[in-house]
């Protein structure tokens, strides 16, 4: 029942007997008026009177007679009502009722008194106690009549605030439900958009898995019609300066042999192309076999080791755990070649190498490429897994590529069950 703790002690501003119903309406006009005194608002004021007149209708019920003591309090006003041993009001509708208009009431058995505390406006200038006694000392006596005539002044004011509130929220109603009603809209247009977006992206999505799937038909027919004709170029330049051809002057020589390192040129780039459709197709199907690890890095050595005038080394350290593996030995050459290819054409001074090794955590062989070239800064680490896709920088213009390498050894790498991963300084 208690809703707080109501102040026990404080300064006593008044004391009036209460014995029968004029008494109560007494009661009830002292409040408001010790209330205005004190500094409580209009509402308050009416909250305390209220909040008496029940507490007093309850009170009498149980007793013929009691008293009303009026105190300011350290945090408010406080009305304290006597009441006999007998009293059994905790449960009553006059006391809930009272407790939800003041900020605090408590019941004291061992005192024999309900107390009520209704806090003053905070920052508010408070008038002494002298000062409210005078005041009080002031008012003149009022009959019932008066005092219900002031209650239906009251209750007048209160449902006209009532109605007042009550137009406002009708208004605040009536713009909730337009705004309500334009939000719908809005929604609902908002939806028609986003499905008809849908629709066109499911349309361009369409168009272009279809245009996709006609680029890689191109690049795969076409690639395969280039090989045959770049294949006999080859073929004849080195008919033509093998030893069974007919004497040539040097410069010719010369010539024939740019024509053959041309085509050698194309032909490496129309494979690249043709494998990238394969892959981008997805018709990449592993074979595994087990692979000596040992004698493919040896090969690997002894095709890619840089001639006698490089500044370059190529190391390969095979682990003595990792000397063998199940995989497609044809992909895991291609990607390993194409890996030391890149480091060795970037690697002006210095080594590459290749370090292969048993992961125990995760089961995997792990090969690791490692140079002492130029680097990749980190903006560009991910983009060159992009087809067609290469570097900028000075070091660039010298070197030959189609940025379609790494690309190409990560799909072989991801179709063997694989992972590919750049990491550079």
């Amino acid at each position: 029942m208690s809703r707080g703790s109501a102040q026990p002690d404080g300064d006593e501003l008044m004391s009036i007997p209460v014995r029968d119903e004029r008494d109560v309406f007494t009661m009830r006009r002292l409040g408001r008026d010790v209330a205005e005194a004190v500094g409580l608002e209009t509402q308050d004021q009416i909250r305390i009177a209220t909040a008496l007149s029940e507490i007093g209708r309850e009170v009498l019920g149980e007793m013929t007679e009691t008293f009303a003591t009026f105190l300011l309090g350290k945090d408010g006003l406080i009305v304290r009502i006597g009441l006999s041993e007998q009293a059994a009001i905790q449960t009553s509708d006059g006391v809930t009722l009272a407790g939800r208009l003041v900020d605090a009431i408590e019941l004291s058995p061992a005192r024999g008194t309900i107390s009520m505390l209704k806090r003053l406006p905070p920052g508010q200038p408070r008038p002494s106690v002298e000062e409210i006694r005078a005041r009080l000392a002031k008012l003149t006596p009022t009959t019932a009549l008066d005092e219900l005539r002031q209650q239906n002044r009251e209750l007048a004011a209160t449902l006209e605030e009532v109605i007042q509130l009550n137009a406002e929220l009708q208004e605040t109603n009536q713009g909730v439900l337009a705004l309500y009603n334009q939000l719908s809209e809005e929604l609902e247009e908002t939806n028609r958009g986003v499905v008809a977006l849908y629709a066109e992206l499911d349309e361009k999505s369409a168009q272009l898995r279809e245009a996709s799937a006609a680029k890689d038909r191109f690049w795969a027919t076409v690639s395969h019609e280039l090989r045959t004709p770049l294949n006999s170029i080859i073929g004849l330049v080195r008919l033509l300066v093998g030893p069974g051809g007919e004497p040539l002057a040097d410069e010719q020589i010369h010539q024939i042999q740019l024509i053959g390192s041309s085509a050698e040129t194309l032909l490496n780039l129309v494979s690249e192309l043709l494998d990238m459709a394969k892959a981008q197709a997805g018709r990449l199907d592993p074979q595994p076999s087990q692979v000596d690890l040992v004698a493919l890095a040896e090969r690997l050595r002894m095709s890619l080791h840089p001639t006698g005038g490089s500044r370059v080394r190529l190391e390969t350290r095979i682990a003595h755990d990792a000397r063998e593996m199940l995989a497609d030995e044809t992909m895991l050459t291609r990607v390993l070649r194409n890996l030391l290819s890149n480091a060795l054409k970037f690697t002006e001074e210095g080594e590459v190498t290749l370090d292969v090794s048993f992961d125990a955590a995760t089961h995997e062989v792990v090969f690791l490429v490692a140079d002492t070239g130029i680097g990749v800064p980190e903006e560009h680490q991910e983009r060159v897994f992009e087809e067609f896709y290469q570097v900028p920088g000075p070091i660039r213009a010298g070197t030959k590529g189609t940025g379609l390498g790494l690309p190409y050894a990560r799909r072989l790498v991801e179709a063997m069950g694989g992972t590919l991963r750049l990491a550079s300084v």
